[in-house]
């Protein structure tokens, strides 16, 4: 593939709610521009982008998916994301590397819940949008609604840049209401005079629109001076730029009708790096911030965005060129490693396949295999001139399962395998639980860690079973009591002989367990004090109740006895760990269990729902925050109601609730439901 100026390359992303398109326009762009010569479809499994066998076999996007094509002398990197929200790490790590947002959406559907977090996620960026309505040839498709609904959602700087030329059952093209040219399939026509009227009044009221954003053009278009056609251009570019306005376009990617002007529109109205403010870095050296500008003749700044497992060339990392020039058979420096890197052979990506180039100039995406240090949201740069760029925010993933290996093989390679998964998405989470022995993998939803689980067993051969996680019970006293524990023993020759009296008494809750001791008289030697010690400590990680670790109190050995011959380390210890579970039967012993800060933001419709749900989950609401038709609410609920709340919610709010949930505290455990689950704890020992 040729080189270009930066001023020539667009990088923008594909972003919509599921099902709304984007493959299919992507896989039309492709077509129009020659890289392809037969449309793929998403139902066929035979698309560019789609290629992951998940993504062929659910019909939808699971992963980010470069798309670099070659359009009037511009280099225009695509990206298509998936629209699904378990899959929101991919929009976020996309969004990283492009300039600008190109929102896709179905004509028939119109603005859905995906639509709206895609355009918050654009807008959190500053990035200049395009928006293209879709699918104008399915039943029940309504431009004029959708563009209505558009701009009740987002505002009135969505403007229309064409109309369609026909309805749904015989859609035909499009009219591009600047130049007012008809489009229909590959063709330009005039526009058809039953249409000239209405194609007038909605040029007027895009000229007014761009004219408002312009103090030059306000004058000329008020005193009634003809705008010319190149003036407007530049700008409602210009515009656009400045997220003034966001222009709308329309068309059929399946039937490939208005991807060809939408090209020129993309080429037209959206930034190239040039025209992009600089991306702010910490320089190492100087401890201080710098602005990089996107410059070729500048130091190599790069950020790393994605990082796959590739089948064929190993570990590959995606790569956007902030300054300088990336060169194939270099040497760089990971600044956030601290480490050098060898690149090898740079590539162009495009789908599975890739395209080898000698370098890649500021502004331009591309790729490097078999990065041995090297991860997603790492900077590469020059060691004289050590650069950090921001890192990428990846959502803490609030769905969890517990992972559990199917065979001995399986469980030898998991946690180089989970580590390997994580480092390809960073939107999942893996640990190992300390109170329950559990490994936990966290992502964004149950699609999510599905298509984590499939992957691990395709590309790393490890079959794993996934169960809701066991959640981490406490046990602990609530009264001040005393055990006493005599550990005799007579064998022939030597006996055992060991006697303690241990205090035992509650303490604040989250303290933890502390033993003392406040023997007199050499009751007990000092030598055997360690030893009621460790009794006392094997002890603790094992309840009387359901076998759950005690917290939050405190033993005290303060009397006991001892036999000069028979008594030893062991005789003590035994004693000592013995009187600790008596003491504990003693001490009107509790469950407790783990209380979670969670605060839900939802649209204020849906606030009563939510609320009403929570109760039923024994939460205590703390307060509600509406803001712009958002209401946060903050509870306090036990994290055994909360291990499957993201599905709940999203069933609740029809996908437009989000969530963050924390650990807050310990609390008791209320009687009747302990009281189940000691039953199946013993029933759980029972059969083990």
């Amino acid at each position: 593939m040729q080189q270009y100026k930066t001023e020539a390359i667009r990088n923008v992303a594909l972003l919509s709610h599921s099902g709304a398109g984007k493959t299919s326009l992507s896989e039309a762009v492709l077509y129009s521009a020659g890289v392809v010569n037969r449309l793929g479809r998403v139902d066929d499994g035979n698309t560019v982008s789609d290629y992951d066998p998940e993504e062929v076999k659910r019909k939808a996007s699971v992963q980010l998916s470069m798309l670099p094509l070659l359009w009037k002398e511009n280099r225009v990197n695509v990206v298509d994301t998936p629209g699904y929200a378990d899959f929101v790490g991919e929009v976020i790590a996309a969004l990283r590397a492009v300039d600008g947002a190109i929102i896709v959406i179905c004509a028939a559907s119109g603005v859905e819940v995906g639509t709206e977090f895609m355009w918050k996620y654009a807008h959190s960026r500053s990035l200049p949008r395009l928006i293209f309505v879709n699918k104008m040839d399915r039943e029940n498709a309504d431009f004029y609604r959708t563009l209505e609904a558009i701009r009740g959602k987002f505002g009135k700087k969505c403007v229309a840049a064409q109309m369609p030329i026909g309805s749904h059952t015989s859609f035909q093209g499009l009219v591009d209401l600047i130049t007012l040219k008809a489009y229909l399939k590959d063709r330009e026509e005039k526009v058809p005079d039953p249409l000239k009227a209405q194609a007038e009044k909605l040029r007027d009221a895009l000229v007014e629109a761009i004219a408002e954003t312009d103090d030059d053009l306000a004058t000329k278009y008020l005193e009634g001076q003809e705008i010319g056609v190149e003036e407007l251009k530049a700008a409602l570019r210009r515009g656009t730029l400045e997220g003034k306005l966001v222009p709308v376009f329309l068309g059929s990617a399946l039937q490939n009708i208005g991807v060809a002007p939408f090209l020129d529109s993309i080429c037209q109205y959206l930034p190239s790096p040039k025209d992009t403010a600089p991306v702010v870095a910490t320089n190492l050296a100087t401890k201080g911030k710098e602005p990089i500008s996107i410059n070729g003749d500048s130091p190599l700044a790069a950020l790393v965005f994605k990082t796959s497992a590739d089948p064929y060339v190993g570990k590959l990392s995606l790569f956007r060129v902030f300054s300088g020039t990336m060169y194939s058979d270099s040497q760089v420096w990971n600044a956030t490693k601290n480490t050098g890197e060898r690149i090898g052979q740079l590539f162009i990506v495009r789908g599975k396949t890739q395209e080898p180039v000698p370098q890649l100039i500021a502004g331009d995406i591309g790729a490097v295999a078999k990065l041995s240090e090297t991860s997603t949201g790492d900077t590469l740069c020059l060691k004289e001139r050590p650069l950090i760029f921001e890192t990428i925010p990846f959502s803490n993933p609030p769905y969890s399962v517990a992972v559990h290996p199917k065979t001995k093989a399986d469980l030898d390679r998991l946690g180089s395998s989970l580590a390997r998964l994580c480092d390809e998405d960073p939107s999942l989470r893996v640990h190992k639980d300390q109170d329950t022995g559990e490994t936990v993998l966290s992502g964004m939803g149950d699609a999510h860690v599905e298509v984590a689980s499939e992957r691990l067993k395709r590309k790393f051969g490890v079959d794993i079973n996934l169960d809701v996680p066991k959640v981490p019970y406490k046990e602990t006293i609530t009264i001040k009591t005393q055990a006493e524990y005599k550990h005799k023993k007579q064998t022939g020759g030597h006996g055992q002989y060991g006697h303690v009296f241990l205090e035992l008494e509650p303490r604040p809750r989250g303290s933890g367990f502390e033993f003392t001791e406040r023997v007199v008289g050499g009751a007990v030697p000092r030598n055997y004090v360690p030893a009621v010690e460790k009794g006392v400590s094997e002890g603790i990680p094992e309840g009387v109740l359901a076998r759950y670790p005690l917290v939050d109190l405190r033993v005290t050995l303060y009397d006991g006895s001892y036999h000069p011959v028979d008594s030893s380390d062991m005789s003590f210890k035994i004693a000592g760990l013995q009187a600790l579970k008596k003491g504990v039967m003693q001490a009107q012993p509790v469950l407790l269990e783990p209380i979670m800060n969670v605060k839900i933001t939802v649209p204020d419709n849906f606030t009563g729902d939510v609320i009403g749900d929570l109760n039923g989950k024994r939460a205590r609401v703390l307060g509600m925050f509406p803001e712009d038709g958002l209401t946060t609410i903050e509870a306090d609920a036990p994290l055994a109601e909360m291990l499957r709340y993201a599905t709940a919610l999203r069933s609740i709010t029809q996908g437009r609730g989000i969530y963050t949930m924390s650990f807050a505290r310990y609390e008791e455990v209320p009687a009747h439901i302990a009281q189940k689950i000691i039953a199946e704890a013993k029933k759980t020992a029972e059969k083990s």
